[in-house]
């Protein structure tokens, strides 16, 4: 009977989105995926964590990656940052990214969720 309460537990905080949401100055920026951050000033580095293993239970890297980047957007707006880079891969549920000014901040009213044709950006697999 335990070990079923222990995983049902598991599966429950697997599935968790841990609360980590994108935030309105986060929004508005950016991923240099492209690696092109030439034109831009740095405005300093980022480093986030999140859990990347509930016990026994590895979750999904696809999953840890989104939220590391949603973390770092965040923290990058109030570094009055408009762009990020990833510095290294994730792992263990880490990642470092340095934060730029570029200028590319939108006009008031408008969102980033729109990239440029020759620009890849992710999105969340669903709403938290």
């Amino acid at each position: 009977m335990r070990f079923v309460a222990l995983a049902v537990a598991t599966l429950v905080l697997g599935a968790c989105s841990w609360g980590i949401k994108l935030d309105s100055g986060g929004r508005d920026v950016r991923v240099a995926w492209n690696d092109d951050v030439s034109h831009c000033r740095p405005a300093g580095s980022i480093n986030v964590s999140v859990l990347d293993n509930v016990g026994p239970y590895r979750r999904s890297g696809l999953k840890v990656g989104d939220e590391l980047e949603v973390m770092a957007r965040n923290q990058a707006a109030s570094l009055g940052a408009d762009t990020i880079k990833a510095v290294n891969k994730p792992h263990d549920g880490a990642q470092d990214w340095a934060a730029f000014v570029c200028g590319n901040r939108p006009a008031t009213g408008t969102r980033r969720d729109q990239a440029p044709a020759d620009e890849v950006q992710t999105y969340p697999l669903k709403e938290h």
